[in-house]
């Protein structure tokens, strides 16, 4: 008999909402979430197909050119601005490919202008043209590990450890290139002193050869005090830190510097 009492037309439901929305409808907030989690899924998708892209261009690359390339004389490792540097940053990096053939140049030339120092009865010529020989062989490969092949990783990987490597050690190249274009006697260097001393002995075939070796350190040493501002520039702008750095360091290691991607 209690339900012949109930009114028919009575309800225990909330007439507050609309009965004919949709219950399953998301707020404006959760669609927005939603959206945003769908953005961030689809861009790391692009960036691993990207990266897969460019990937299989570089394997085949390699297998159809070989794996080691440089030194051409004697390969040792894979070089190639063209196929490993983005193209927005290849002229920058061929500048500094250019400037340390310019450094290998430099040293030779150095070490012959010490020479004829030492023929032109210098009587710090023995000393100059030790230290120079020690320079051509020791700073040619230094050079290329310690400051070159950082700023080459830093721009191919994007990674803030090859900058601040190449930070410090071509900032040490820096005090080194003004060092030598002053051309102390007896320090290896055939800079600018050396060049007086040399034209006041009337030694001029000497005199000539220490001007080209301090055009020559003056010349790598402006040029990379150019790039050197470029390059703290663009770290900047990336968002690379020594945190950062740190960081790479420890979960990546010295294994990194060797290896490709």
């Amino acid at each position: 008999m209690t339900d012949y009492n109930q009114n028919p037309f009575g309800s225990t439901h909330s007439l507050d909402h609309n009965p004919f929305d949709d219950p399953q409808q998301p707020s404006q907030q959760q669609q927005a979430g939603y959206d945003q989690r769908i953005a961030a899924v689809q861009q790391r998708e692009a960036d691993l197909e990207r990266r897969e892209s460019e990937l299989n261009q570089r394997a085949e690359h390699i297998r159809t050119h070989g794996k080691n390339n440089w030194p051409p004389f004697f390969p040792l490792i894979f070089h190639s601005i063209k196929d490993e540097i983005p193209e927005n940053s290849r002229p920058l990096m061929t500048r500094m490919y250019q400037l340390w053939l310019v450094l290998l140049a430099t040293l030779i030339i150095n070490f012959v202008a010490c020479l004829f120092v030492l023929l032109g009865g210098s009587p710090d010529g023995g000393h100059d043209l030790g230290a120079s020989i020690g320079y051509m062989l020791f700073i040619s490969v230094c050079s290329f590990l310690l400051w070159y092949r950082p700023i080459y990783n830093g721009y191919m990987k994007e990674q803030a450890l090859y900058y601040y490597l190449y930070f410090f050690f071509c900032g040490f190249h820096l005090l080194f290139s003004f060092y030598m274009i002053i051309g102390i006697p007896s320090t290896g260097s055939a800079g600018l002193i050396q060049t007086v001393g040399m034209f006041n002995r009337g030694a001029i075939p000497a005199g000539i050869l220490c001007i080209i070796a301090t055009v020559g350190w003056t010349i790598q040493g402006v040029g990379h005090a150019w790039y050197y501002k470029q390059i703290w520039a663009h770290h900047t702008a990336a968002g690379h830190s020594f945190d950062k750095a740190k960081t790479e360091l420890a979960t990546q290691g010295a294994k990194s510097y060797f290896t490709r991607g």
